[in-house]
């Protein structure tokens, strides 16, 4: 509607008038990729969704993405934006998108935002889970979405430990030691955390206004050890107050961490 109110090609106040911002929420198995963000000669999401932009709109664009995902790591809500001059409609987004996109990655919903939208930056929280098959056997079904545990594991004390994790804390225990450069703060706001086990799936919720990298697949390596009455609640608070990077471990793989949810203050839509 914008864009037939003003002639293109007439200035630059025409080509700002045109310009508009769009919000994608997009879902992704990440087994085949090298993480959310753009890496030189590696497939990404990000590379994905550009391509995909590019064929629907004929526009080279880039993608901001609210939360960095890594190697192998999956999303149901990942947040990304870009600002094009495209006149489609939100269902035609989400429809050609979808059409130009690789079967493991899908547009759920878009949404038009202002100009100044920033999903990284306007995002208040951020949820994952991590997902852990507690069965003595293989699974080929969900191999690709959950971590294998094969010995028992207590549930309820990992959820007790996971409790220890909750407020403002300083995570450097938590933190990779080889995360190339160093957080300027190692201090997070884990606003909840839990376990919970449906059959043989356990799974373990997170929500922080931000994460360290590694720091979930960390926290949940320790919470692994605390099921497995390798570490007592003691050591595993002691972990937390030790604050040296690194401390911590086993990191576990990639493929049970799953970004569930990015949190904004109001709809997306509603944000100036």
């Amino acid at each position: 509607m914008l864009g037939a109110m003003v002639q293109p090609g007439i200035g630059k106040e025409a080509d700002v008038a045109l310009t508009t911002r769009i919000a994608l929420v997009v879902e992704y198995d990440g087994t085949a990729y090298y993480g959310s963000q753009l890496q030189a000669d590696l497939p990404t999401i990000q590379s994905e969704l550009e391509k995909a932009l590019e064929n629907l709109t004929g526009e080279q664009v880039r993608v901001a993405l609210a939360s960095r995902t890594d190697a192998g790591v999956h999303a149901r809500g990942q947040v990304v934006s870009f600002k094009t001059t495209s006149a489609l409609t939100l269902e035609a987004y989400v429809h050609g998108l979808n059409h130009h996109l690789p079967d493991d990655i899908a547009v759920l919903s878009a949404h038009r935002a202002a100009l100044s939208f920033d999903p990284r930056r306007m995002a208040v929280s951020r949820e994952y889970t991590y997902t852990v098959l507690n069965r003595a056997t293989r699974s080929p079904l969900t191999a690709r979405f959950a971590h294998r545990v094969p010995a028992v594991l207590d549930i309820g004390v990992m959820d007790r430990a996971s409790k220890i994790l909750v407020g403002l804390h300083d995570f450097a225990s938590f933190a990779s030691e080889l995360s190339g450069e160093p957080e300027k703060s190692t201090t997070r706001h884990l606003h909840e955390a839990g376990v919970v086990k449906n059959y043989d799936s356990v799974v373990l919720s997170f929500t922080a206004n931000a994460f360290l990298r590694h720091q979930v697949r960390s926290m949940a390596g320790a919470l692994v050890q605390v099921g497995l009455s390798k570490m007592s609640l003691e050591e595993f608070s002691q972990l937390l107050d030790a604050k040296q990077p690194g401390l911590a471990g086993p990191l576990l793989p990639a493929c049970g961490l799953c970004l569930v949810r990015v949190n904004y203050p109001c709809a997306i839509e509603e944000m100036r």
